[in-house]
């Protein structure tokens, strides 16, 4: 079977338009053709993966190349990104086939092929329009998805989502604007080799748009007062999706532009002071949660404040250790909320007092998020541990000691409160005496046990992920070879 880089965002927009037409006439069908979709992008991933390895692919769309055409770049980072992001969107509509049990559903499967599409657009274009035009996309599909459950609460949250989402957009695209105006140019490589010509004043002014506009669906303080309400009020699955999809795409949108455009120290050193306190605050805020999904909320973004941590130390090791903890952060934060949005749904509600010995009542979901509780707080031989620890030795190896231990800090807050969560759902008694019990269904377990299976494998054998991150990291890090490839010289 032959096939083509394009296919990551032709396919699912296809089906975006088509499941509300098949749900007219079948739900069921409506059901299963996202899975179908995310099983043949997965393959087409998996296909194309050691082909970008050796030589990346440039796709140039509509026969214009670039810089004066539109061009789709798959090198290895797009590739490592866009099989993530197939993966774990089939393990999250596996999730969600039993799980969405309210009406409309053909509208929830076309606004998660939407998200698909644009996350995926984001990685793979070669254009900054075009960039942002994938962007809007994910954005308009993300503030729907929020609003899903049409409750109060949820529409507030995808209101607050959307006013800061507006801001991010108008952020971003004055950015394009002023680099048009100064490049003439909107191809990403072309705009990166004239980068020096613009003015040290004008670059600044677009690095700061960029940064706020990024760096809201990235999660960075403080622009990220919309996360934990749009966690804790979507759909379980839809956490999932902004923790393993959608802030995945803005974070490499954010670093590619910042090491194509703005390499020099002062970014990053100001990306570092920015990690730091996102994390630092998102932690602290965890502690204090009352609710299990906004504590898993502000866990992924001290997460994100990691990430972005590694990312601004800039060396090739520090890139593949971010890399790496974004990998991991996509699976196991995935677990987390698929076992807490079970586990909610047995309890009756979303607060950790309810929790109080499910242990007992529902050993295997309660199994499953201790799993992943212990392996995002870095506890061996998980896969959490692994990529922690290589982030603190990248940081460490650039002498940046105090930053570890700030981070060494996090940590331990991070392990205060989920241990917490889990001494309630092993060592609390029923607060509740009668409680009605609920299955959970095989997709959902199925699901579960999948991601743990990858926590279980990756925290045996890291180099199984580990090695194959060290080529997209040398991508993101050498400008030249990315100029290079994307403009076909």
């Amino acid at each position: 079977m032959n096939v083509n880089v394009v296919d990551f965002i032709a396919v699912p927009l296809l089906a975006a338009f088509l499941i509300p037409i098949i749900g007219r006439f079948s739900k069921e069908l409506a059901k299963i053709i996202p899975g179908i979709v995310l099983l043949y992008l997965s393959y087409v991933a998996i296909t194309l993966f050691p082909v970008a390895l050796n030589e990346p692919i440039v796709e140039i769309i509509a026969g214009f190349k670039p810089p004066y055409g539109i061009s789709l770049v798959y090198g290895p980072l797009a590739a490592f990104l866009t099989s993530l992001i197939t993966l774990m969107g089939f393990v999250i509509w596996v999730y969600s086939y039993k799980f969405i049990i309210r009406e409309p559903i053909e509208k929830y499967y076309m606004l998660f092929m939407l998200l698909i599409t644009g996350s995926t657009g984001i990685i793979l274009t070669g254009d900054i329009f075009n960039m942002f035009v994938f962007l809007e996309i994910t954005a308009i599909a993300a503030y729907s998805l929020t609003a899903f459950l049409r409750d109060k609460d949820g529409a507030e949250a995808a209101f607050k989502y959307l006013l800061i989402g507006s801001f991010a957009s108008v952020f971003f695209l004055l950015a394009v604007m002023l680099l048009y105006a100064n490049t003439g140019t909107l191809n990403i490589a072309e705009i990166a080799s004239k980068i020096d010509s613009v003015s040290t004043t004008t670059r600044i002014l677009i690095l700061i748009l960029f940064v706020v506009g990024l760096g809201i669906e990235s999660e960075l303080f403080p622009l990220n007062g919309w996360a934990p309400d749009a966690y804790s009020q979507a759909p379980s699955p839809i956490g999932a999706v902004f923790g393993g999809i959608v802030v995945k795409a803005a974070i490499y949108a954010l670093m590619r532009l910042v090491f194509l455009l703005f390499n020099f120290s002062d970014v990053f050193h100001f990306l570092l002071i920015m990690g730091i306190i996102t994390m630092i605050i998102a932690e602290m805020s965890a502690m204090k949660q009352q609710q299990i999904k906004r504590m898993l909320a502000f866990s992924s973004i001290g997460q994100m404040g990691l990430v972005i941590i590694a990312f601004s130390v800039g060396t090739s090791e520090s890139v593949q250790a971010a890399l790496f903890q974004m990998f991991n952060h996509a699976v196991i934060k995935a677990l987390l909320f698929f076992a807490a949005g079970y586990l909610v749904f047995h309890s009756g509600s979303k607060n950790i007092s309810a929790l109080d010995g499910m242990g007992k009542e529902k050993p295997i979901t309660s199994f499953f998020f201790a799993l992943g509780a212990l392996a995002i707080i870095g506890l061996p031989p998980f896969a959490g541990f692994w990529s922690k620890l290589y982030v603190l030795l990248s940081i460490a190896d650039s002498g940046l000691i105090a930053a570890v231990v700030l981070v060494l800090i996090a940590s331990v807050i991070e392990a205060v409160y989920y241990l917490r969560v889990v001494s309630r759902l092993y060592f609390n008694k029923e607060t509740v005496e009668e409680k009605e019990i609920r299955r959970t269904p095989i997709s959902g377990m199925l699901a579960m046990g999948v991601l743990g299976f990858v926590i279980i494998v990756v925290g045996v054998y890291p180099d199984l992920v580990w090695n194959i991150l060290k080529p997209a990291a040398e991508e993101l890090v050498n400008k030249a070879e990315y100029i290079r490839i994307a403009l076909l010289k």
